[in-house]
């Protein structure tokens, strides 16, 4: 047997172990939309398997009783929209207690709709679009001065590549030779209020990114396996350039009322749909 069917096989169980994390995240997701109907569903069930890898997956060095510990990995949700599919994760891994989930949007709660550093386990928070990876990129090279070995992630909306800052970011990194960061891109091709493609076309992305000597790799967003060894991979790569994983995804994904809807991003569930789609399940 060869080593790549060694390796897959060695993993299998922590495979499975991510399914079935994802599957109990969207759920959640789901039960957190129906407390708190403002949340915008759709942006939050696209990137659940990748929030899944990242933190079962081991990818990211973290530690909840230490949330400032300084050798940590930073993640940067810059696609704000679609973080209350994180709430779940960081509540089961300790970073605050379960019973919070049941405060989102409330009065009084930490947990809002969007990004936040009051958060326990969030770097930064959102304003507008396209300030994360400015914000990723100053985390990395800060790091790379003090020659540390902790990597940056950031989480980018393919809609969010239309603000400018955006690319000013992409150049700087180049430029820095940031090897240390990691962009991922939530490609699932709906923006606010249209498809993409009706509004500015980003074909063909790989191209963009290379044009600017970036290093790039496609993978389906929704297989758990190809996202974890890709982001495994991407993470130890230290060759001189910063790194996108432009991982193809489907809004809403899960909730057949959404996906597919080129308005799905503003819209939400009634109760009713939900405990349907939960079938009773918690």
């Amino acid at each position: 047997m060869d080593r790549k069917k060694l390796f897959m096989r060695k993993i299998a169980p922590k495979i499975k172990f991510m399914k079935e994390k994802a599957a109990w995240v969207r759920k959640k997701t789901l039960n957190i939309h129906k407390i708190a109907p403002e949340t915008r569903l759709a942006s939050s069930l696209s990137d659940v398997e990748i929030f899944v890898a990242l933190y079962y997956g081991g990818i990211l060095k973290f530690d909840p009783k230490n949330i400032n510990w300084q050798e940590r990995d930073r993640f940067v949700i810059s696609k704000g929209h679609g973080a209350i599919s994180l709430y779940p994760i960081l509540a089961d891994l300790g970073y605050f207690p379960a019973e919070e989930l049941n405060r989102v949007c409330q009065e009084g709660s930490f947990l809002g709709g969007i990004p936040d550093i009051i958060i326990p386990g969030f770097e930064t928070t959102n304003g507008s679009l396209g300030q994360g990876l400015g914000v990723a990129c100053g985390m990395a090279a800060a790091l790379k001065r003090k020659k540390s070995d902790s990597a940056v992630f950031v989480l980018l909306g393919d809609g969010e590549l239309y603000e400018g800052s955006v690319w000013e970011a992409i150049m700087f990194a180049s430029e820095h030779q940031l090897d240390n960061l990691t962009v991922i891109i939530d490609n699932n091709k709906i923006c606010m209020l249209d498809y993409c493609k009706n509004i500015i076309d980003l074909t063909p992305l790989e191209k963009k990114f290379r044009t600017f000597n970036w290093k790039v790799k496609t993978i389906d967003g929704h297989d758990v396996g190809k996202i974890y060894n890709t982001l495994r991979a991407v993470k130890i790569d230290r060759s001189g350039c910063p790194k996108v994983v432009i991982a193809d995804t489907v809004k809403g994904k899960g909730v057949p009322q959404l996906e597919g809807d080129s308005l799905c991003h503003i819209k939400s569930l009634k109760e009713v749909e939900i405990n349907d789609l939960l079938g009773g399940q918690k």
